[in-house]
Formats: structure tokens, sequence, C-alpha cells
């Protein structure tokens, strides 16, 4: 994985990612890639050319996570902390980071950079959608 794998795998550990469905948020490491695009990271994860991916801005995948609301407790304000973390180590870390929301309705979601080692790197989790 990408240099600072202790510091991803501490910021991930007990992360979940609320949908439909409560998902854990796990690290990757793929194999080196010349940019970061869909049909890449596709071919890389073992998903077919076909299936429907949906490219997302990073910024706007993680503004639902950080923001605090008012009527936020304490565990909703730690769990905005923790993905803030999240997604400062990953912009810090990887370079080109998109998300991809690969199939319907059951998503396999993809936060994505290249690392300085120039490897698809980042973090997944599922989500249900309806």
């Amino acid at each position: 994985m990408f240099r600072a794998k202790q510091t991803l795998k501490s910021l991930t550990k007990d992360l979940i990612y609320i949908s439909e469905t409560d998902e854990p948020i796990i690290p990757f490491t793929l194999d080196r890639a010349d940019a970061v695009t869909a049909v890449e990271v596709l071919r890389q994860i073992g998903h077919s050319d076909g299936e429907p991916v949906e490219t997302i801005d990073a910024e706007g995948f993680f503004a639902r996570l950080t923001t605090f609301r008012e009527w936020f407790g304490p565990r909703e304000n730690e769990t905005a902390e923790r993905f803030k973390a999240l997604k400062n180590e990953l912009e810090k870390e990887l370079g080109g980071l998109k998300v991809f929301k690969v199939g319907k309705i059951r998503i396999d979601i993809y936060v994505v950079g290249l690392d300085k080692k120039g490897r698809l790197a980042g973090v997944k989790t599922k989500a249900i959608e309806t």
C-alpha cells in the first residue's frame, strides 16, 4: 500500500459508510496505472467493462460525510471528524483522487488515486441505493 499504510488502517478502523446498509471502509492497493480511469479501475478490480460506473468528484462524495449538522451528537461529530481526516490523508497521499460507483442498487464504491509509486490505491466500501 502507499506510504501511509498504518495511518490509513488507523483512520478506517471501525469506520462505517452508512447507506441502506452499513459497510466498513477498507483500504486497498492495486497495480500500477498511467491514470485514474474507470476503465483501468474496473479492469484491475475484476469487474466487466459493461458494468454501470458513475464517476463522482471526491470533494462531493466526502461533503455529506464531513459536514457537521446542528443536531449531531458526540458520536456523529466524531464520525464526521474521522471522515474529514480520511479525506485529508487520501488527498495528501494520492494524486488524481476520484470516486467510482460500480453497479446498480448494490454499489461498490472505490475512492481511488495514484500513490507515489504509480499504483492505484485508496479505500472501498459498499452501498445499497434504491
